[in-house]
C-alpha cells in the first residue's frame, strides 16, 4: 500500500489526513440530502450537488487509501494542525456546490459563504435568497448546523486539552482527556450530538406549528440552534417580523444554542439545577435582561408601542449577543444609542461550550474579577485575595489564557480593520466588518454590511480577509496563531 514519507515522521501528517478523510466522507453524505430534495422536485440544480459529492467523496477515499494502516494517535502538535486544517478543508469543500452552479458563485464568494456557514457567522454575499433552489437553501442551513455541533465538541473537548484561551476553566470529566484523546472525543461527541439533535427537532417542530413553511422551519430550526443566522430571505427574519410568536420561539432557540451543552448533559444525568448555578449562565441572562429593558424603554420613549418594542428589541439583542445574526429590522436606524449598543454587544458572545462565537461571557467576568482584585491591592498592598470563578480558584495558567486571548482578539480585529481600510472601505464598514467576522456575528454596521445590506459589494480581497478573520475567531485565534510561530515547527 502506498505510504508517504511524511507519515513516518513523529509529527507526521498521517493521522491528521486520516481524520480529514473521515470528515470529508461525512460531509459528502450531507451533500446527498439537498441532492435528494432537488431530485424529488425534478430541479436541474441537483447536478452541482452531484459533482460536489463526487469530488468530496472521492477526495476522502483517496486520503483513506493514502493513510491505510496509519495508527490514529494524536499528539498536541498534531491536534493544533488538525483543529485548524479541518475547518479550512470543510469550508473549502462545502463551497463546491455553489462554485459548480448553485448559483455559480466566484471562488471568493463561494468560499466566503461557506466559511460564514461552517463558522456559524451568518454573513452572506447572496442576493435574492428567496429565489434560490430549495436544495441550496437547505444546504446553507445544513452547513451551519454541522458547523454548530463541531464548534461545541471543539470548545468542550479540544480547546481545554490544548490549553487555549483560558478554556481550561471548563475542563470537566468529559473534557479531561489525559492520554486517551479519541475515546474521550467519541464519548463527548455522542452525548452532545443527541442533545443537539433533540433541540433542533424541537425548534423545527415549534416553528412549523407556529406557521412557518416546512422548508423554512427546517432551515431556521437548524440555524437558530446553531446560532448561525442564515435565513431563507434577503430580509433575514424580517419575513416574520409581524408574527411575534415566531420571534419569541426564535429567541428561545437562540438562547438554547448559546448556553453550555455540557450542562444540559449534566442536568439530564443529575436532575439538578446545575444550569442556573453556573456563573456564566447567570451573567449572560442578567446582561440580556438589562440591555433589553433599557433599549425597550428607549424605543418606547421614542414612540413605539411597548409590546412591539419589547419583541423587536429582545429578538435583535439576543440575536447579536448569541452571535446568531438574524435581524428583523435595521436596528442601527433606531437611534444613536441603539447603534452604539449593538456595536458593543457584537463582542460579547454566549457561554463557553455553546454554538455562540464572540469573546464569551466568562472572559468578561474573569476580567472583572481581576480588576476588582487589582483595586483591592492598591488599597491593601499586603493583602492576600483569592480569585474564584464558579466556585473554583483561578490559576495563573487560566488567567494568562484569558488575558492572552483578549489581547489577541482585539489585536486581530484592529489589524483586520486596517487591512479592510486599505481595500477602500469606510471606517464604520471596516471596523464593524472586522469585529463581526472575528466575533462570528454576521451583520455589521453601516449601509453596506449592516442589517439591511450584505457583503456582496465588497472587493474579493476584503472577502478573503474576512474569511480568514471568521476562521480565526471561530478557532479562538490562538489555535491559529501558534501555527505561525517558528517554535511550533521545530522538532
Amino acid at each position: 500500500m502506498l505510504r508517504l514519507p511524511l507519515f513516518r515522521h513523529p509529527a507526521g501528517a498521517g493521522p491528521v489526513l486520516r481524520i480529514l478523510a473521515m470528515l470529508l466522507l461525512v460531509l459528502s453524505l450531507f451533500m446527498l440530502i439537498p441532492l435528494a430534495l432537488l431530485a424529488l422536485e425534478g430541479d436541474g440544480q441537483m447536478w452541482p450537488f452531484l459533482w460536489a459529492f463526487a469530488v468530496t467523496f472521492g477526495t476522502g477515499v483517496v486520503f483513506i487509501l493514502l493513510t491505510w494502516g496509519v495508527h490514529i494517535e494524536l499528539r498536541p502538535r498534531q491536534m493544533f494542525i488538525l483543529t485548524t486544517s479541518s475547518w479550512v478543508v470543510m469550508s473549502a469543500f462545502s463551497s463546491l456546490p455553489m462554485q459548480f452552479g448553485a448559483p455559480r458563485l466566484s471562488v471568493a464568494d463561494a468560499v466566503f459563504e461557506s466559511v460564514s456557514a461552517i463558522t456559524t457567522t451568518g454573513a452572506t454575499v447572496l442576493v435574492g435568497i428567496e429565489h434560490l433552489s430549495d436544495g441550496l437553501k437547505l444546504w446553507r442551513g445544513l452547513m451551519q448546523w454541522v458547523g454548530g455541533v463541531g464548534i461545541i465538541v471543539m470548545a468542550i473537548a479540544v480547546l481545554p486539552f490544548l490549553r487555549v484561551g483560558g478554556m481550561r476553566l471548563f475542563q470537566t470529566e468529559s473534557s479531561d482527556w489525559s492520554d486517551k484523546v479519541l475515546p474521550r472525543a467519541g464519548t463527548v461527541a455522542k452525548a452532545i450530538g443527541l442533545v443537539y439533535v433533540g433541540f433542533t427537532i424541537v425548534s423545527i417542530v415549534s416553528y412549523w406549528l407556529a406557521g412557518m413553511l416546512p422548508l423554512d422551519a427546517v432551515v431556521h430550526g437548524m440555524t437558530s440552534v446553531a446560532t448561525g443566522g442564515f435565513a431563507n430571505y434577503d430580509a433575514s427574519f424580517g419575513q416574520y417580523a409581524d408574527q411575534p410568536v415566531i420571534l419569541w420561539l426564535s429567541v428561545l432557540s437562540m438562547l438554547t444554542g448559546a448556553l453550555p451543552f455540557v450542562l444540559y448533559i449534566r442536568m439530564a444525568r443529575e436532575r439538578s439545577g446545575v444550569l442556573w448555578k453556573d456563573q456564566q449562565v447567570r451573567g449572560l441572562l442578567a446582561l440580556l435582561v438589562v440591555v433589553i429593558a433599557l433599549l425597550t424603554l428607549y424605543r418606547t420613549v421614542r414612540g413605539m408601542e411597548f409590546f412591539d418594542a419589547l419583541t423587536q428589541v429582545a429578538f435583535n439583542v439576543v440575536s447579536v449577543v448569541t452571535t446568531t445574526g438574524y435581524a428583523t429590522d435595521d436596528y442601527t436606524a433606531w437611534g444613536p444609542l441603539s447603534a452604539a449598543a449593538f456595536f458593543y454587544l457584537t463582542f460579547v458572545g454566549g457561554c463557553s461550550g455553546s454554538t455562540s462565537g464572540g469573546m464569551k461571557v466568562f472572559r468578561f467576568q474573569v476580567g472583572l474579577i481581576m480588576l476588582v482584585n487589582q483595586l483591592r491591592y492598591l488599597v491593601h498592598a499586603n493583602g492576600v485575595f483569592v480569585q474564584r470563578y464558579n466556585g473554583r480558584v483561578l490559576t495563573d495558567d487560566q488567567i494568562r489564557g484569558v488575558i492572552a486571548f483578549s489581547f489577541f482578539f482585539f489585536f486581530t480585529v484592529a489589524v483586520l480593520a486596517l487591512g479592510l481600510s486599505l481595500m477602500g472601505l469606510d471606517f464604520v464598514t471596516a471596523l464593524s466588518g472586522a469585529a463581526t467576522a472575528v466575533a462570528n456575528v454576521g451583520p455589521g454596521l453601516g449601509d453596506i454590511i449592516g442589517p439591511a445590506g450584505n457583503f456582496a459589494p465588497l472587493p474579493d480581497a476584503a472577502k478573503w480577509m474576512l474569511s480568514i478573520g471568521m476562521l480565526m475567531g471561530r478557532l479562538e485565534i490562538l489555535t491559529v496563531l501558534v501555527l505561525l510561530t517558528p517554535t511550533f515547527w521545530r522538532k
